[in-house]
């Protein structure tokens, strides 16, 4: 399993390069796998520049590249991702959506929350909670229909969302 807070929660008094190592000692890689991944993370976040870096002092940006990285240094089959994007710019955003999805195309089963539904039509399966309950579940496009009628055709996933609650509440 991987997890990846809402919060920068790695150590802010390591460098960005004593987290890596850190984290694939916690996770109990191999020296040569060790080597290896922290590498491929490196690369795939582009965090070479700030190896040398005090993780608290990144910009946020970079403290969420990180977090993601360690959170999948260890090649986890599940990785769970509390609010991901939460603060960050639109390219960024952007950017840790790509990876997402990366991740998904090598079979691993990524469970997301957000409050975004923008973003949550990237999502294979969506589950929507209201008030701690899970209120209906389906693919973006089945949500969606569900809240369709003749005055709004095309819904939004943010407009079936609505429709779920005001039903919930007039229930």
């Amino acid at each position: 399993l991987g997890y990846m807070a809402q919060k920068f929660s790695l150590y802010g008094d390591l460098s960005v390069a004593q987290n890596l190592d850190y984290f694939a000692d916690i996770y109990g890689l191999t020296r040569s796998a060790k080597r290896e991944r922290v590498q491929a993370m490196i690369d795939m976040f582009e965090l070479g520049p700030h190896l040398p870096s005090n993780a608290a002092l990144l910009p946020l940006g970079f403290k969420q590249r990180l977090a993601l990285a360690c959170a999948t240094l260890h090649a986890p089959a599940v990785l769970f991702l509390d609010e991901p994007t939460s603060g960050v710019d639109p390219l960024m955003r952007r950017e840790f959506w790509h990876h997402i999805s990366a991740l998904t195309t090598r079979g691993v089963a990524v469970v997301v929350t957000t409050h975004f539904m923008e973003e949550a039509e990237y999502c294979d399966r969506i589950g929507l909670i209201w008030r701690g309950r899970k209120i209906a579940e389906g693919t973006p496009d089945e949500l969606k229909a569900s809240a369709a009628s003749a005055t709004h055709p095309e819904p939004t996933l943010e407009d079936a969302f609505i429709a779920l609650i005001e039903g919930e509440a007039a229930a």
